[in-house]
């Protein structure tokens, strides 16, 4: 078995590599070549913690993958000096169910959450959009940039949040395809004024922009909230044009994102598309270069299967990890 530490699990998870494989990882679930049962939660309430288990396989013959991603949220971790979130993925053989290696699963997900919306940019945005506007500073906001940088040449990118812009744009600028002209927004509309793609990746509970701001044709992703409770895409933007998401089943429960504008009537569940229907032409995507696109990530086991499995055969092609006896 192949132990991959966080560091390892970046080295073999290059981003544009990893669009391509979520692009086959949507294709797969809409497809009904995935097994994705939903999430296990177990409490462990004593200690105010959660852990998740999440599941997938992949019967695509071209990429067949068989996984479980384990995650633990413990509310006191940081008080003890811990992350808050603590996660692994279990890869196994798709073909015995043997072990094959187990990978720390935090910076596996933010890979795979950044090269979802990349992925979802590809198909849906502009060819020609050049500037991208980033609402968040964190860990999953510097996936989102790398990830649109990997498939858009990129020239500016502007950055709003509410704290920790000048250190993102200090380890950001001029890192692989990002580019070095990235630039702090002083509020949300001026991040917007020139921006032809938007990616959020925060935890607001109310929209961090105005629909109003937003140019015609821009491409948004949202990729931070994951509650009912949360919303950080105006109900407005989500109902604008084509509105996609990466599960319509987990999308509909999980997202205030798209709760909130069905519940108004500005919406119609029929209207969203899965990103892997319009990946494999059965829906139609971008219509026209006036057409402001929306997609919706709340997470799917598929992606982790599949990145895991990109991973593993990089790790092995490096020589990165460690193998022990099982």
């Amino acid at each position: 078995m192949l132990l991959l530490n966080a560091n390892e699990v970046r080295q073999a998870l290059p981003m544009k590599e990893c669009v391509q494989a979520m692009k086959s990882a949507y294709a797969a679930l809409s497809a009904g070549k995935a097994e994705v049962p939903l999430r296990l939660r177990l409490p462990v309430a004593p200690n105010q913690g959660l852990s998740l288990f999440m599941p997938a396989f992949v019967d695509d013959p071209a990429s067949q993958a068989l996984a479980v991603k384990i995650v633990s949220l413990f509310d006191h971790n940081p008080g003890r000096g811990l992350p808050f979130i603590h996660a692994a993925v279990l890869v196994l053989h798709p073909q015995t169910g043997a072990v094959e290696a187990l990978l720390e699963g935090g910076s596996l997900t933010a890979i795979r959450t950044g090269a979802g919306c990349g992925a979802a940019t590809d198909v849906l945005a502009r060819t020609d959009a050049r500037t991208v506007a980033i609402f968040g500073a964190g860990v999953q906001a510097r996936t989102q940039l790398a990830a649109v940088c990997a498939v858009r040449p990129i020239e500016t990118a502007w950055v709003y949040a509410p704290a920790g812009v000048e250190a993102f744009i200090a380890e950001m600028a001029g890192q692989g395809d990002v580019p070095a002209d990235l630039r702090a927004a002083g509020s949300p509309a001026e991040a917007l004024a020139a921006a032809d793609i938007v990616s959020a990746a925060t935890t607001s509970a109310t929209p961090v922009f105005a629909h109003a701001d937003l140019r015609p044709g821009t491409h948004v992703n949202g990729a931070g909230s994951y509650t009912p409770d949360m919303q950080e895409i105006p109900a407005e933007t989500v109902a604008a044009g084509l509105a996609a998401v990466d599960s319509r089943s987990a999308a509909l429960v999980e997202s205030g994102d798209l709760q909130r504008p069905l519940a108004a009537g500005l919406l119609q569940e029929a209207e969203i598309a899965e990103i892997g229907e319009i990946i494999a032409g059965t829906r139609p995507g971008r219509q026209d270069a006036e057409q402001v696109t929306f997609f919706k990530s709340v997470g799917v086991a598929v992606q982790d299967a599949l990145a895991a499995q990109l991973a593993l055969q990089n790790a092995r092609k490096l020589g990165l990890g460690t193998e022990v006896t099982w």
